[in-house]
């Protein structure tokens, strides 16, 4: 039996911010909008929830169809409600975002989107809807959680040295870090494996490769072991 309702309802949607690392740049993945409104903008890939789809399943949906970008590290947001914020009818979206490897996830636009780029973050342009206003709200929840859950290993490749993780460290946090001391935090927390490799093809003298122990991380997290740097 289904049931009529007595007033309107909001419509509801998903956006998703995400994030990725390369060449010593913090980036946002845009796609530019095929549809009104606001065709031809740049904006976040996202789009509307269907009827019995979860707010996660949506999520990765539209970044599957949009961007082509699947299995990643997505964590929700925040909702934004304001009545304004579409020009369609009063729509919610709940906001997701996500990070990943430049190095293992290429984008592609599909769908409703021209195309889907790379911009850095200090270079992004004006974006459709409140899009730059979710985008300030991930950026502040990624310069906050990443001190103390170590989410930032999933902008790394999967191999990675010392150097290259304290680099991505001060570029997220927008601060110097000390060499010793990010060092010996960092391995202090017994979660970096050294996977007994060495760098490949580079100028500078070659340094060590490690990779981030998920496992050992979700044991230790059962018991109660609190990462923070």
């Amino acid at each position: 039996m289904t049931h009529t309702y007595q007033y309107p309802r909001a419509a509801l949607t998903v956006d998703c911010v995400v994030f990725g690392f390369d060449e010593g740049d913090l980036k946002v993945l845009l796609i530019q909008r095929d549809l009104e409104p606001f065709s031809g903008k740049w904006a976040l890939p996202g789009g509307f929830v269907h009827i019995k789809e979860s707010l996660e399943n949506a999520a990765r949906r539209e970044l599957a169809e949009e961007t082509g970008l699947k299995n990643i590290f997505l964590e929700q947001l925040y909702s934004f409600g304001a009545p304004e914020r579409d020009p369609r009818e009063h729509i919610v979206s709940v906001a997701y975002y996500a990070l990943v490897s430049l190095a293992e996830h290429r984008p592609q636009a599909a769908t409703d989107a021209r195309q889907a780029a790379w911009f850095n973050l200090d270079d992004t342009p004006d974006l459709a809807f409140d899009h730059e206003e979710i985008l300030a709200t991930a950026i502040a929840r990624l310069r906050g959680k990443v001190r103390y859950e170590p989410i930032g290993f999933e902008l790394l490749p999967s191999r990675f040295t010392l150097g290259q993780l304290q680099h991505l460290y001060q570029v997220v946090l927008e601060e110097k870090l000390d060499k010793r001391n990010f060092r010996k935090k960092i391995l202090g927390t017994g979660l970096l494996v050294d996977t007994g490799e060495i760098q490949q093809d580079v100028a500078h003298r070659a340094a060590r490769l490690y990779r981030f122990d998920e496992r050992k991380y979700q044991q230790l997290r059962k018991r109660g072991f609190s990462f923070w740097l």
